[in-house]
């Protein structure tokens, strides 16, 4: 399976100046072969490099909605002829089983709902005292413009009472 364009040139970053770190402590770190990253520099040396795989082909950029379809219909296919389905769609069936883990971590956790509604309810909350004061302050900058233009007038027509 092939890496994005994004991926390739964020590993290369790490390798070239001016990071210039070690080739084999970046693959270890990101389980690339160092003969993988050599041929990335040296393709980038030849200003041959190429794009790679496009990230909506990685199965780990795949919208949820996306991974819940693949799941169902996986489960239409006949076990004989899987691994073809799985090629077809560019998936490994650890995908599979990864996606179903976390659908179901996703189904039992309703913790993390009721929490996100809680903190919605405060955020909404503060949002509302917060225009309360925003439309207070704008009334009473609203009158003291006023005040002051009304001073200003009256000085003009009555004359400062301070040059008395």
């Amino acid at each position: 399976m092939g890496y994005s364009i994004k991926h390739k040139m964020l590993i290369l970053q790490k390798v070239l100046p001016p990071n210039n770190r070690p080739v084999h402590e970046v693959s270890k770190e990101s389980g690339i072969s160092v003969q993988t990253l050599y041929k990335w520099m040296e393709q980038v040396k030849d200003d041959t490099f190429e794009p790679g795989t496009p990230e909506e082909q990685i199965p780990r950029f795949k919208s949820e909605l996306e991974k819940f379809s693949l799941l169902m219909e996986s489960k239409a296919v006949p076990e004989d002829t899987k691994g073809e389905w799985l090629r077809k769609n560019g998936l490994h069936s650890e995908h599979l089983i990864l996606w179903e883990q976390e659908l179901a971590k996703k189904m039992t956790d309703h913790t993390d709902i009721k929490s996100v509604q809680q903190e919605n309810k405060n955020l909404k909350a503060e949002l509302k005292k917060a225009k309360k004061e925003k439309d207070q302050l704008e009334k009473a900058l609203t009158e003291m413009s006023a005040l002051y233009a009304l001073k200003k007038k009256a000085d003009a027509i009555w004359g400062d009472k301070e040059d008395d």
